[in-house]
């Protein structure tokens, strides 16, 4: 399913863009707070020569700097909780509720997955993704699979679904550098369930949305105890955050789902 845009999309868009430009001036100059709203960017730092679809960060796309976390504490459990097959609800994972699986549902995603399948066909050279634009996020930290993001395709997803355009190529490494195995559509974090069953159905695809991190202070991610704070910390509410002096984010990111459209069966396809 394609879902286009209004004939006058584009001068939305780049108003957005720069209404989004602006907003991140604001926000770094403003008093960051101790929890973090949905959308806000005060945890995002921004490198200058990239593009505007890149400063402008989207909820959905998978890249994030907490601050001072020279230790990749963060990172390291986002990546752990991204890998193939490690998807289920917990205390910092939220998935969607599982659906009966419709006729209409399975032919979709069939469709969808073959959509994706020829579109990232081009990609199993990994060098042509990254000559068309996707970043591998976090390329020094083993990882059990890579996801090589397009932040402009991420930003178009907040408003549009196109089955032939992910937000991330997910690749595992191999002699030759990277292996394709993948994909990934992402979805604003405030999408509702009807919404994203518009997109991939529930019946067949669980989305997920990462939640509950707490961080510590500032200049405190050296000394700090990661057993209690990140994405593998025991912390996993406002209040026992607010109690060990960290910064609690409800959600981080936004919703994501993964495709495997070379596997051999629709379970494995849509396995999360």
């Amino acid at each position: 399913m394609k879902v286009h845009l209004p004939a006058n999309w584009m001068p939305l868009v780049f108003a957005a863009l720069l209404l989004g430009a602006a907003l991140s001036q604001l926000g770094a100059q403003s008093k960051p707070n101790n929890s973090v709203q949905a959308g806000s960017h005060s945890d995002k730092e921004t490198d200058s020569s990239e593009t505007a679809a890149h400063q402008h960060e989207h909820d959905g796309m998978p890249g994030m700097n907490m601050d001072d976390d020279k230790g990749n504490h963060a990172q390291t459990g986002a990546m752990e909780s991204m890998a193939h097959g490690h998807h289920m609800d917990g205390a910092h994972m939220r998935m969607t509720p599982i659906r009966s699986a419709t006729a209409e549902d399975r032919s979709r995603a069939d469709e969808i997955a073959a959509t994706v399948g020829r579109a990232i066909e081009k990609y199993r050279d990994y060098r042509v993704a990254l000559a068309d634009g996707f970043h591998i996020f976090a390329p020094n930290l083993p990882q059990a699979q890579y996801h090589f993001t397009n932040y402009w395709n991420g930003y178009l997803e907040g408003f549009t679904f196109d089955p032939a355009r992910p937000t991330s190529l997910l690749y595992k490494k191999s002699s030759n550098g990277y292996e394709l195995i993948g994909a990934m559509y992402t979805a604003p974090r405030t999408a509702s369930l009807d919404e994203l069953n518009e997109r991939v159905p529930l019946g067949v695809a669980h989305w997920h949305q990462h939640t509950n991190l707490c961080m510590p202070k500032r200049g405190e991610a050296a000394h700090a105890d990661w057993k209690k704070f990140g994405l593998m910390g025991s912390i996993s509410t406002e209040s026992e955050c607010r109690e060990a002096g960290g910064r609690f984010y409800p959600v981080i990111f936004g919703w994501m789902v993964h495709v495997y459209p070379f596997e051999s069966s629709p379970a494995k396809t849509w396995a999360q």
